[in-house]
């Protein structure tokens, strides 16, 4: 029988490629155990307390510009995949 990754209980959360908020790190928003493969990574991503993504129901023009933006600065990034952290915030916050 496997035993559980250590990263995973370190890092607090329940499974690979599972973003959790971290409310409680002095810089960093959220958390993910990102896996791609046989490589393993904990990634911690967004800055505290700054709002991602705000509703997009009725979302005004601003809102949308600023999520192109930082869609359009980080698109490299992003496009990494699943190791990066551009990725996950993409993912979770835009």
């Amino acid at each position: 029988m496997k035993k559980p990754d250590p990263r995973l209980k370190a890092a607090g959360v329940t499974g690979y490629n599972k973003p959790k908020r971290t409310p409680g790190h002095p810089t960093k928003s959220h958390v993910v155990v990102a896996k791609s493969g046989d490589q393993v990574k904990t990634i911690r991503f967004g800055q505290q307390g700054v709002s991602g993504s705000p509703e997009r129901i009725g979302e005004s023009t601003a809102d949308r510009k600023r999520r192109e933006a930082f869609k359009a600065r980080h698109a490299g990034n992003i496009a990494k995949g699943k190791m990066s952290a551009a990725y996950w915030a993409d993912k979770t916050k835009w």
